[in-house]
């Protein structure tokens, strides 16, 4: 795999030109004319689907309309629900609610299915489409009934990416579908498109995983397609089928790219025509001479079957080298395990090594990414006449959508899985976020799903518990699973393909999906359960802020799921106070009780009372800042706490990751960098400054009190350069922050609070 150091014009579809030297003249050479740097950006596929879908007239600056929307059940009554509180009265495009997160309804009474018909009763009286439990994963849903060619889609899910059929699609925080159901845009610069120049076609038993693994391996840590879209070009796309190239390109959200989106062809003509929707199909190919920001060059037959080990996507290697070096790696795993939990816990890999092998205790192949047709038929091809055996190891399968499991019923695929000692279950994302197949204490778990990150599998180290998921291809997870759970290589399995073809029975659909066809019936009354709380009232940014640090984070990634868990605390995701307890319980148990007790003072300052008789300890800070600013006082001055991360916000679009530190008393973040768009945007959105503090030694600690003179000005003026002052041992010491770009809109939300604010107030 190659990553070029400088642009890379592609020309006719085929041949690569680094943007060195007189690219310029040798472009004018290939294609006969002279053409700009800029003329050629406009020739990749990314920029004309931009554009077309671009309000702004301006092409530097983006105000995106999309086409469509999708939700599931953890997101979908937040985000209703804020724009409920805005004015909602009907869905002004379509939007699917989806029901794949809390299917199971095993916690919480009646809280999940609470939220379900919350969604039905929305869907009737605002003009949605809702998918029951069980019935399809997000983002299959999407792939069979929502995609189309050079269409954007925006969900509630990081992972909402269809670019393998020609529609640009971006996970985001719910607040980003709230602005699109209020008719307001998605604002963002134009971003750098990078080309995935593919040639060659895949070695047998090397799957889509492998190769996003291995993409992911090269592009994670140096930030190479941050923020930026990744498109699909050149010769070995034709080698791909399109399940092959939907399995990698789900798995482009782990690079922290933007969006991504792929050239089309026949094959994905019949992928549409096979869905019953040929009128969706559009041939998208970069134009004669397109210019990328970026290039990576990927011969396919070069990948081999890979493994991301614990506890990140891009920590990988070939399952080859793995099993060379297993106690190495493993040790390495170890220590790693011992940083990411704070030694509260103990993983032990090595002890999983017996007569040379590595023996894993379970097998996952689950959701958006491995519930495809074609990983599960290949898999039970791998296992077709075997057994995985009677000891601890065992095999879940879990079809994306009820049409993909109705054709591997019909096919017998279904009967060689469940011959062989496997369990088939419904359309589930649970495996993917730890509500599902949790293994026992020290467990390993092998998983063709989206993550791998600390606690994903369901373990709670705050109970003393620990396991850890890596991720594999379906066909590598089969063969493991045929060899009674020691680590094998696909590529070492002698398995006959039969490579069935798919067929599509939307009859499931027919029968069981209510679609208003865009039809709002307000007398529909939204169907409200006792967990489903509106959001608490969120004042304006005040004149300056006092914050107190109550967590200090020094990982070199912090990810959403350390800052609000997944898993059984998914049933809270309606309740924004009841969630809130959960905030970074995983990572720094102390953050919310820390943050509780600084919010007693600011709610003190709102009813007009003193702050410092709820909080004795705020009157050494208030006398520190009163030595040098006079002015400040209870009126003009909020109360609030903030967090320190090195680089927070990677992994899932929840929005909830920003919003309850917001509902405890959360006014910003400190960090420096953000990970992702996705977590700077739902900050913006919660009314929290996104603050960015330069790399070295920090100028305060866990438990200090910052002051932020003018804020609200400064804020108001665009300041590039934020004046903040630690306020310690009776004295004030002087630093410097920055907020980053804003736009207008994002600026404004920020000096009013929060979102709902912005909206309340512009009505």
């Amino acid at each position: 795999m190659k990553l070029y150091q400088n642009g890379v014009y592609l020309l006719n579809g085929s041949l690569l030109l680094e943007d060195a030297g007189d690219a310029a003249a040798a472009v004018k050479n290939k294609i006969g004319r002279e053409i700009t740097k800029e003329q050629a950006k406009e020739q990749t596929i990314a920029y004309r689907i931009l554009k077309s879908h671009n309000t702004s007239g301006n092409m530097d600056e983006l105000q995106i309309k999309f086409d469509k929307l999708t939700s599931h059940d953890i997101t979908f009554v937040g985000i209703i629900q804020t724009a409920r509180a805005s004015g909602l009265d009907k869905f002004p495009i379509p939007y699917v609610l989806t029901n794949c997160h809390n299917s199971l309804c095993a916690v919480g009474g009646t809280i999940n299915e609470d939220d379900h018909m919350f969604g039905l009763s929305c869907a009737k009286r605002y003009g949605g489409i809702y998918v029951p439990p069980h019935q399809a994963v997000i983002h299959q849903y999407a792939r069979e009934m929502l995609a189309a060619g050079g269409k954007m889609i925006l969900g509630s899910d990081s992972h909402t990416r269809y670019g393998a059929l020609g529609t640009m699609a971006m996970g985001e925080g719910g607040p980003e579908l709230v602005k699109q159901l209020l008719g307001q845009t998605y604002d963002i610069h134009m971003p750098g498109v990078v080309g995935v120049y593919l040639t060659g076609a895949p070695a047998k038993g090397v799957g889509p995983q492998d190769v996003a693994i291995a993409l992911i391996k090269e592009v994670f840590a140096n930030g190479y397609v941050k923020n930026k879209v990744m498109e699909f070009v050149g010769p070995g796309v034709s080698n791909l089928s399109v399940d092959y190239r939907i399995g990698i390109d789900v798995m482009t959200t782990e690079t922290t790219c933007l969006s991504s989106v792929w050239k089309t062809d026949d094959k994905v003509k019949e992928f549409y025509e096979i869905h019953g929707r040929d009128g969706d199909y559009e041939e998208l190919n970069p134009g004669e001479a397109a210019y990328y920001d970026g290039m990576i060059e990927l011969d396919l037959s070069e990948v081999k079957p890979m493994i991301a080990m614990p506890f990140h996507p891009s920590n990988a290697v070939t399952i080859d080298e793995l099993n060379a070096n297993l106690l190495d790696i493993l040790d390495d795993c170890e220590k790693k395990a011992q940083v990411s939990f704070n030694g509260a816990v103990n993983l032990n890999l090595k002890e999983k090594v017996r007569d040379g092998g590595f023996y894993v205790d379970q097998g996952i192949i689950a959701g958006c990414a491995g519930g495809g047709f074609e990983n599960i038929c290949d898999a039970a091809d791998i296992l077709d006449g075997k057994s995985i055996g009677s000891d601890e190891f065992t095999l879940s399968v879990y079809p994306a959508s009820m049409p993909v499991y109705m054709e591997l019923v019909r096919n017998g695929a279904a009967a060689k899985l469940m011959g062989c000692g496997a369990v088939l279950k419904t359309a589930f994302c649970g495996p993917c976020f730890g509500a599902g197949d949790t293994p026992a204490n020290n467990g390993f778990s092998i998983r063709h799903s989206t993550r791998n990150f600390p606690n994903r599998e369901g373990s709670k180290v705050q109970n003393g518990q620990i396991a850890s998921v890596a991720l594999m291809d379906a066909r590598s997870i089969a063969a493991t699973a045929a060899n009674k759970g020691r680590l094998t290589s696909a590529a070492d399995v002698d398995a006959v393909f039969t490579k069935p073809k798919y067929f599509f029975d939307k009859t499931i659909y027919e029968n069981r999906v209510f679609d208003s066809h865009g039809v709002a019936d307000s007398s529909v009354e939204v169907k409200m359960g006792p967990n489903i709380k509106d959001w608490p009232k969120m004042c304006a940014l005040t004149d300056n802020l006092l914050l107190k640090v109550v967590s200090e984070i020094h990982d070199p990634v912090t990810t959403t799921d350390e800052l609000i868990p997944s898993g059984e605390t998914s049933s809270y995701r309606s309740n924004p106070l009841g969630l809130a307890e959960f905030t970074l319980s995983r990572k720094d148990p102390a953050y919310v009780g820390r943050a509780k007790e600084v919010q007693k003072a600011e709610k003190a300052r709102e009813e007009g009372g003193q702050p410092y008789e709820a909080l004795p300890e705020l009157k050494d800070a208030v006398d520190a800042v009163l030595t040098k600013f006079p002015e400040a006082n209870e009126k003009n001055t909020g109360i609030g706490s903030t967090i320190f991360a090195v680089k927070p916000g990677d992994g899932s679009a929840r929005e909830q990751a920003a919003s309850c530190q917001k509902v405890l008393g959360g006014w910003a973040n400190i960090a420096n960098e953000y990970a992702t768009k996705r977590y700077r945007s739902n900050l913006i959105n919660w009314g929290m400054l996104p603050f960015i503090i330069k790399e070295g030694t920090l100028p305060f600690q866990n438990g200090d009190y910052l002051f932020l003179p003018g804020i609200r000005k400064a804020v108001l003026e665009k300041q590039d350069t934020i004046a903040a002052f630690v306020a310690k041992d009776g004295g004030l010491k002087e630093f410097q922050l920055s907020l980053g770009d804003l736009t207008d809109d994002e600026r404004e939300i920020i000096l009013k609070g929060c979102l709902i604010n912005f909206n309340r107030k512009s009505e």
